[in-house]
């Protein structure tokens, strides 16, 4: 394995651990706080109690989050010293402003956990609030940064060299908002349904039922609405990369053939070698429409890109595939969750119903993995879009194999460690929840 193997193994591992920790500590918060809220409104003690399990999650994914999200800060500079040495100064501040909603979200955390009883009510409710706010500015100014590097502005590139430069306009480039939408709802539907499916499968074991139902509404109501949102957000995606990285499409659909009514390509083995797809399911004209909304404009394909620019198409074209496949699936259980809602109340109690979303805990988080494989493959060979390859800006130090090993056992150690206390917690439900529950009843 060659150092550039090795460092975006590295990266790639590093991302794939850290954005699960970035999705849950942006929603989390907020169904904590709707919980929250439901309790002062109704003082009902479930909903009390369901916001204090919620928040020692929120606390294990806080702590865990902060560790990954280090170690990537430390990689971008040992691992891509010729692409900090340049991009620094330009996209730099989206990084900086994100330390600073990292630190209000860590301080409004520290009130909300150890506020219990001690502020005002409605004061204690607003920190949570605020460890949302901050949760979901510091995931939008992190994707902020990674439009940039697919849709770089806010300099001039003259004789290879980077001049005026323009931190703002950086920040706030062409690509960041249909980024920064499409990443918060995909965190909303992939904790959404992971929560909802926890929660499902406890009330099908009959395990705290009062409390689960509770948990399972308020989770199940985000996730949904969120899946059925994405394919829309997706499309403003899948637009804005046609228009500003035709090669990343054309690797995602696989579509090898410029040609009038450019097919959209389901499913599929891409055959390098012949230049086609095989065993795919194609219907005319549609990726025309999709993009153009007119099926007869031919869609860039890879045939007028140069093989040295062209990103792993068999990767891409997967990764893309998983995820459009996953949302669907998604988008239908959020669906049924509606019917349900206005029509089958009595679906909510059903076994099918609950084990549906019991499977689907952790296809939201697939699909989120899937997502970013496409952004991060689909641009390469390029770490700045069109302005600096990736094999310019790796280190020229040796040894990154041996980090890549050993990283990969740290990760895999805290992996193990954040699911051995999620288990411990939510085990913990029945001894100590529904205990207070009684109590509070009693009292009243």
């Amino acid at each position: 394995m060659d150092n550039l193997v090795a460092a975006r193994s590295q990266m790639a591992l590093s991302l794939g651990f850290h954005i699960i920790f970035s999705c849950i500590g942006m929603v989390m918060p907020f169904f904590m706080a709707i919980s929250h809220l439901l309790w002062l409104k109704t003082k009902d003690p479930v909903y009390k109690n369901i916001t204090k399990a919620w928040s020692k999650g929120v606390a294990i994914f806080f702590a865990t989050g902060a560790v990954s999200g280090t170690v990537l800060s430390f990689e971008l500079g040992l691992l891509w010293p010729e692409f900090m040495k340049h991009a620094g100064p330009i996209f730099g501040m989206p990084f900086s402003l994100e330390g600073t909603a990292f630190f209000i979200e860590a301080i409004a955390l520290g009130f909300f956990l150890y506020g219990w009883d001690k502020f005002n009510p409605w004061f204690h409710w607003l920190t949570g609030v605020v460890v949302g706010i901050s949760g979901i500015i510091s995931g939008i100014l992190v994707v902020a940064a990674n439009s940039w590097m697919n849709s770089p502005s806010g300099f001039d590139y003259i004789n290879k060299q980077y001049l005026n430069i323009d931190p703002i306009k950086a920040m706030f480039n062409a690509a960041w908002f249909e980024q920064a939408l499409h990443m918060s709802i995909a965190a909303f539907a992939a904790t959404g349904l992971a929560v909802a499916g926890v929660h499902a499968l406890m009330i099908v074991r009959k395990q705290s039922v009062a409390f689960h139902k509770k948990a399972f509404r308020i989770a199940a109501v985000f996730g949904v609405t969120a899946s059925i949102l994405q394919p829309f957000s997706g499309d403003l995606s899948a637009r804005d990369v046609a228009q500003r990285q035709p090669a990343k499409l054309a690797a995602m659909e696989a579509h090898f053939k410029t040609e009038p009514w450019s097919p959209l390509i389901i499913g599929g083995v891409p055959d390098m070698k012949a230049k086609k797809v095989n065993y795919d399911i194609e219907i005319p004209g549609l990726l025309s429409f999709m993009v153009y909304d007119d099926f007869k404009h031919p869609v860039k394909g890879l045939d007028q890109i140069p093989e040295k620019d062209q990103p792993p198409v068999p990767i891409t074209h997967y990764a893309f595939q998983t995820m459009v496949g996953l949302g669907m699936l998604m988008m239908a259980l959020g669906l049924l969750y509606f019917i349900a809602l206005f029509k089958k109340r009595s679906w909510f109690d059903a076994n099918w119903f609950l084990k549906l979303f019991a499977w689907a805990t952790p296809i939201g988080f697939i699909a989120v993995e899937a997502g970013w494989t496409v952004t991060e493959t689909g641009r390469q060979p390029w770490i700045i879009q069109g302005i600096m390859r990736t094999a310019d800006a790796v280190t020229p130090m040796p040894g990154i194999t041996y980090s890549f090993s050993l990283f990969t056992a740290v990760y895999l150690s805290l992996s193990c460690i954040v699911v051995f206390m999620l288990y411990r917690q939510i085990k913990m439900v029945p001894k100590i929840y529904n205990q207070a529950i009684d109590i509070q009843y009693s009292k009243s």
